[in-house]
């Protein structure tokens, strides 16, 4: 994924944009990019370790890719190892590194400070992997004027401004469904170019624009699909795979269905309609867009 400005004012550092032109100049494929990250967390921890190379098998295991891949990712970085010696561990994190384009600073904003915002805001990887969390804001009066990771919430209004001043290229949006359109629209029209999507739902942006999509309750489904397989059931017509699913991930995706919008009152009608119709015959309703049955990713 490419992140940065598309455009840099006078202010901005030279060679912001650039970072970001050798992958798309070379045509390094999307796959390898996303796979980059993980290369770069497992040669960090062989660094921290001080271990000096590392072959393209162990480095495979620890990044959970296979050798053969692993090998024809660095191809497209110009890095192919040296016979009977392997990577050199340093040097493959400041090509990753600089590939990344996290040789430099990236200032962030996250909108919607709630319980996730908070979070994210504590995170501490974040500044060691060259990410800045610039601002946190937010509309709610409540929630402006009080703190999370030692910076204050600001409210939206000051979104253009900061944007501006701190040259931010990456928002990350961590507001309920219904307001998150409307926040990734200021964050374009205020010059944003990269979005982190925590909120459950699709965004639409215009090209030039990069979104990346973390659905928590989707994650819990496909974790869920893969319970049931190791369990060797099949889902019975009209059963939910999360019906069958162990109770903490049950109760992880009602409460994220909960979150996202969806009814409890809802559920336990229609848990109450399936009961019904098993006794009586009737054809129980199809689930609602809350219900997670009701969307299984293929």
């Amino acid at each position: 994924m490419a992140i940065g400005r598309s455009t840099q004012s006078s202010s901005q550092t030279p060679d912001q944009g650039a970072a970001r032109r050798p992958s798309r100049a070379r045509g390094i494929p999307e796959a390898t990019v996303a796979r980059l990250p993980l290369y770069l967390r497992a040669l960090t921890a062989l660094s921290e370790r001080s271990v000096p190379t590392v072959s393209s098998e162990e480095l495979a295991a620890a990044a959970g890719v296979n050798s053969a891949k692993l090998r024809k990712d660095f191809s497209y970085l110009g890095s192919y190892g040296t016979r009977g010696v392997g990577y050199d561990v340093e040097y493959l994190v400041y090509q990753i590194s600089r590939e990344l384009g996290l040789t430099q600073d990236w200032p962030v904003v996250i909108v919607g400070i709630g319980n996730l915002g908070h979070a994210l805001a504590n995170y501490g990887g974040f500044a060691s992997r060259g990410f800045r969390v610039a601002a946190l804001l937010d509309a709610d009066p409540t929630v402006v004027g009080s703190s999370a990771a030692g910076l204050p919430v600001r409210h939206m209004d000051e979104l253009e401004a900061i944007v501006e001043s701190q040259q931010v290229s990456i928002g990350v949006i961590t507001t309920p469904p219904g307001a998150a359109q409307q926040v990734c629209d200021r964050l374009v029209e205020a010059g944003v170019t990269s979005i982190l999507n925590f909120a459950p739902t699709v965004l639409t942006v215009p090209d030039g624009v990069d979104v990346r999509k973390v659905d928590l309750s989707i994650e819990l489904q496909i974790l869920a699909f893969h319970e049931q397989r190791k369990a060797g059931e099949e889902p019975t017509p009209g059963d939910s795979v999360l019906d069958r699913a162990p109770g903490p991930v049950r109760a992880a995706a009602a409460k994220l269905r909960r979150a996202a919008g969806g009814s409890a009152k809802a559920e336990r009608t229609e848990r109450g309609d399936k009961a019904e119709a098993a006794k009586g015959g009737k054809t129980a309703p199809k689930g609602t867009d809350g219900d997670l049955s009701a969307v299984m990713p293929a």
